[in-house]
């Protein structure tokens, strides 16, 4: 594995790029989550992203341009309706599904006649993709830097432990390492091949923000409430984003009853062997305020605002994961509309 700081090596992003067009992968950074990167328009590039993910073939990748040209590239129609939501949004967290040109990137869109197109807004990101259009390469697909299902990283450490060992060649993966993501949590994605647009994933961007934007309404394809006709997309499976412990949501009345019945127990375990992880994490935002923490449990606060809680949620997740805990119970998050993204995210963990 190589690590690339384009703060440390000016030629950080010269070497990536290069990566890139020779159809190796490279982990970059994005304003959400870190992704693996290959060249869209190379079948064999985009076979090396799933193999290291352990990704279904036929599960499509969002395809990472540098501006709104390079994304005709991929197109065979830009629905107006897309074109005012990349106007508002681009760059930056949204991704538009709109009909694919037929004879490009069809590896990439898991073989659908549509494809998920994404202009990022963070700066490392963007000078990559500027790097690899001089160089004739228009367009980087990337899905999230973990294995298929698991929790996403926002720090180059994390695509570290994930892929650390993985691959020779070009199948190993190069870091390139931009800091801590600013978002925290994946794109936002609407549906926009259809007559009617239609809200896949939430995320940074609210429902309200989305059809202010549009200038119509949208639909929300949700877990609870799937749209059977809408195509494939990113991180929509009903289980996703999971850390290897058991993660439940539960309500704080319900974090409280249940602490009040396992704590000693837990507390004893935790006593008679010291050694030893505990067995349970609470992750809450109001719990601790009323209830002083114990021995037997490790005890993480949430963040009480939805976009810091969003930020910092898959880190939270990795570090509890990493301390061998076997059971994570969240608080489940407030129902308003800034925390779509952050719930969505946990009710497919916990699925």
């Amino acid at each position: 594995m190589r690590l690339l700081d384009p703060a440390t090596q000016p030629d950080a992003i010269e070497q990536a790029a290069r990566r890139i067009v020779a159809g190796g992968l490279v982990a970059l950074p994005t304003e959400t989550v870190y992704g693996l990167g290959a060249r869209a328009d190379d079948a064999d590039a985009v076979a090396r992203i799933f193999a290291a993910k352990g990704r279904p073939s036929d599960h499509p990748l969002i395809v990472h341009v540098p501006n709104g040209a390079a994304a005709l590239h991929f197109v065979s129609a830009f629905p107006p309706v897309a074109q005012r939501l990349c106007a508002a949004f681009w760059p930056g967290p949204l991704t538009v599904i709109v009909p694919r040109d037929p004879d490009v990137a069809t590896a990439a869109a898991g073989g659908q006649d549509t494809i998920g197109l994404r202009c990022p807004s963070h700066p490392v990101a963007r000078q990559l993709l500027e790097a690899c259009a001089n160089l004739d390469v228009l367009g980087v697909a990337a899905p999230s830097a973990n294995r298929f299902g698991r929790i996403s990283p926002t720090q180059a450490a994390h695509v570290v432990d994930e892929f650390q060992d993985a691959g020779e060649g070009l199948d190993e993966v190069w870091v390139l390492d931009g800091g801590p993501c600013e978002v925290g949590i994946e794109s936002t994605i609407v549906d926009c091949s259809r007559e009617q647009p239609v809200l896949l994933r939430p995320g940074r961007l609210t429902l309200a923000e989305i059809e202010a934007a549009a200038g119509q309404p949208v639909l929300w394809s949700s877990p609870e409430a799937p749209d059977p006709a809408a195509p494939k997309a990113p991180g929509t499976l009903a289980s996703h984003y999971a850390p290897r412990a058991r993660l439940r949501l539960m309500a704080d009345t319900q974090l409280d009853a249940a602490l009040d019945v396992l704590e000693p127990e837990l507390l004893a375990a935790a006593l008679r062997e010291p050694g030893h992880p505990p067995k349970v994490a609470v992750y809450s935002r109001s719990l601790w305020a009323r209830r002083a923490p114990s021995k037997g449990v490790v005890h993480r606060s949430m963040p009480g605002d939805a976009a810091t809680a969003a930020h910092d949620l898959f880190a939270d997740l990795r570090e509890l994961d990493a301390l061998g805990v076997e059971l994570i119970w969240v608080e489940t998050p407030p129902e308003d509309a800034a925390w779509d993204g952050v719930r969505d995210r946990l009710r497919r963990a916990a699925a």
